[in-house]
């Protein structure tokens, strides 16, 4: 099964859900995560390091999905069932390993003293627990079984694709392709942001038709909540949906396109052409607000 067409390397900027939500959100912060080695003003190697910062929430979530890597490679391998034991041991020591190597925000910028991990432990605990009790893992482990060698479980690279000769960013962590239809799985350990979450989907719903020449009623995308109770959202698509969203991504390319002075080599506008939010709760969680002198937030 294909997965990611490879692409001849190319300068201009790739649209994806991500960029385009921190463009939308902030302009400083999208020209500090995606232009920093332009700024002037603050050495690079500054932003690099704020950049680099993580969360409590993002942590979870990371942990939670290279655990549900793991537990779906092993099951492309074989069916024995899982030692839960051996299993939350390994989930301990991946939490210390990935927590001592990283830089949390909160800890920067002063909000709690260290890192809990037991409390991190405990949450992705449950979400692998909360998985395990789903009828979706119960679909996986017997119906989905059938076609186990076409999974498509968390591929590498960045997911570059071309949506209308476009470039975009669409990385799937999970594809399962079971008789003529075709399943996204899409699994989180955060709240449900309806705009942002079917955006993703769509995206998603998007990749599958145009590289696998699908209709969209072959086409399943899921969301799936592991905390604090397990829930999905399906998040079904029309053509018309679809045909719609592709206009969607040219139009928001192009908004990011007029912060260029050079669109083909993306080469960004000067920094003060990048306006700060004036929506404090966002600045609360930017990783760049030691930038805009408002690491007291």
């Amino acid at each position: 099964m294909k997965t990611y067409p490879n692409y001849s390397f190319t300068s201009i900027l790739g649209w994806s859900v991500s960029r385009y939500e921190t463009f939308k959100n902030c302009k400083r912060a999208y020209y500090y995560n995606y232009y920093g080695k332009y700024d002037e003003q603050v050495p690079v190697d500054v932003i690099n390091d704020l950049k680099k910062l993580t969360s409590i929430p993002l942590e979870k979530g990371n942990i939670t999905h290279d655990i549900i890597r793991d537990i779906l490679i092993r099951y492309t391998k074989t069916s024995a069932n899982i030692d839960r034991v051996k299993l939350f041991t390994y989930i301990h020591k991946m939490i210390k390993s990935y927590c001592n190597k990283k830089v949390f925000s909160e800890v920067y910028y002063k909000q709690i003293t260290k890192i809990d991990l037991e409390e991190i432990f405990n949450e992705v605990k449950q979400a692998v627990i909360n998985l395990f009790n789903s009828n979706r893992f119960k679909w996986l482990i017997s119906k989905a079984m059938e076609s186990k060698q076409e999974w498509i479980i968390e591929p590498g690279g960045f997911g570059e694709t071309r949506f209308n000769d476009l470039k975009a960013y669409c990385k799937v962590d999970y594809f399962f392709p079971l008789g003529d239809e075709y399943y996204i799985l899409d699994w989180k350990t955060g709240h449900y942001a309806p705009e942002k979450h079917r955006k993703q989907m769509l995206a998603y719903a998007l990749w599958a038709k145009d590289t696998y020449q699908l209709t969209s009623e072959q086409i399943n995308p899921i969301l799936a909540f592991l905390l604090p109770n397990y829930l999905e959202i399906g998040e079904p698509f029309t053509l018309e949906e679809l045909t719609q969203f592709n206009q969607v991504i040219h139009k928001e390319t192009q908004e990011m396109h007029s912060f260029c002075a050079n669109i083909e080599d993306n080469i960004p506008l000067v920094k003060d052409n990048f306006p700060q939010t004036d929506k404090y709760i966002i600045c609360s969680f930017c990783n760049f607000r030691k930038l805009c002198n408002l690491s007291n937030l």
